[in-house]
């Protein structure tokens, strides 16, 4: 015999911001009761009413009582935030949202707060703020550039560091160079593209053109780092599981005094040739006891893509462990 359906009730002040929890035509109710699969949710008047299975029931409680307590301080609400909170307190009910939303990595030019959307990432820019070498490894999607990016440009605007090195290792994936037309950096850049597109999520178009050109920013492969030291800098190096043992050596050995250094990669999608070790697998089990340097790991529970990359990532994490994918 099925339990009885559990009934929630819950009385919101501020009519205002209920509607905007609420969202256009109560879309982020839909979206919540979608996510949680085994309840109705209804609002009427400054009541939301709950209704079905007793846990998930639960779950949109903490979920609405808690984004509205964010719209309380003045945080701007979006569609996506339903699903993060949703991850969150399922996974964890016990977890703080305001904790997690409300410590903004950065706020970008267009005054959007760039903020962690996971436990995951709230550690990864608490590794950041507090360790000079700080590893974010898992699956595309989970931040970990992004965020990256956005605390390099903050400590440049706070004058922390006096510049941003971005890199990553240029390999050949699938073409060669050497074929390609163009000048060796004509050649390169494109690898180094979805860096820029990064930073110009972040920062005006021309300040950041201006400040590429004066070398307060600074794009390039992994290759132009070799024999330099880098001092009062903020360094990035990006898609680091194509780097080979060798060259997470000399990267790691740039680094001067007064610098960070945030490596980030995924080591399920190494491009480098058959036999060839990355040295970002590699590099976890020779610095993972040294103070001083964190390993921040994140799994596709923590990816904060389409809802959709989420499950073509469970989809190829199935084949890849002999599992049928769904």
């Amino acid at each position: 015999m099925a339990p009885e359906p559990t009934v929630e009730r819950l009385e919101f002040a501020n009519a205002a911001l209920l509607q905007t929890l609420s969202g256009e035509k109560d879309a982020n109710l839909r979206e919540l009761a979608r996510l949680l699969k085994e309840v109705t949710i209804t609002a009427r008047g400054s009541v939301v009413q709950i209704q079905g299975d007793a846990v998930a029931a639960e779950t949109a409680r903490l979920v609405l009582e808690q984004l509205y307590g964010l719209l309380e301080e003045g945080y701007p609400l979006y569609r996506a935030d339903v699903d993060h909170a949703v991850r969150i307190l399922k996974a964890n009910r016990r977890a703080k949202l305001r904790e997690i939303f409300l410590d903004a990595a950065f706020i970008s030019s267009e005054r959007r707060v760039i903020s962690p959307k996971s436990i995951a990432q709230k550690a990864y820019i608490e590794a950041i703020r507090h360790f000079d070498i700080v590893f974010g490894i898992g699956p595309a999607g989970t931040g970990k550039t992004y965020l990256a990016m956005a605390m390099a440009v903050a400590a440049l605007t706070k004058h922390q560091v006096k510049r941003i090195i971005l890199t990553r290792p240029a390999v050949e994936a699938g073409e060669k160079l050497g074929f390609l037309p163009g000048s060796l950096f004509e050649k390169v850049n494109p690898y180094l593209r979805p860096l820029y597109d990064a930073l110009h999520d972040m920062m005006d178009f021309e300040k950041a053109g201006a400040m590429l050109e004066r070398g307060v920013i600074e794009v390039a492969p992994l290759a132009f780092m070799r024999g330099r030291t880098l001092n009062d800098s903020f360094v990035i190096l990006d898609e680091a599981q194509n780097t080979t043992s060798d060259q997470m050596k000399m990267f790691l050995t740039r680094l001067g005094f007064d610098s960070k250094a945030v490596i980030t990669g995924d080591i399920t999608q190494t491009d480098l040739p058959p036999g060839r070790v990355s040295g970002l697998v590699e590099v976890q089990s020779l610095l993972e006891n040294i103070q001083g340097i964190r390993f921040c790991r994140f799994t596709r529970a923590d990816v904060v893509r389409h809802p959709l990359v989420q499950e073509i990532i469970e989809a190829y994490e199935s084949r890849a462990e002999g599992g049928s994918a769904p």
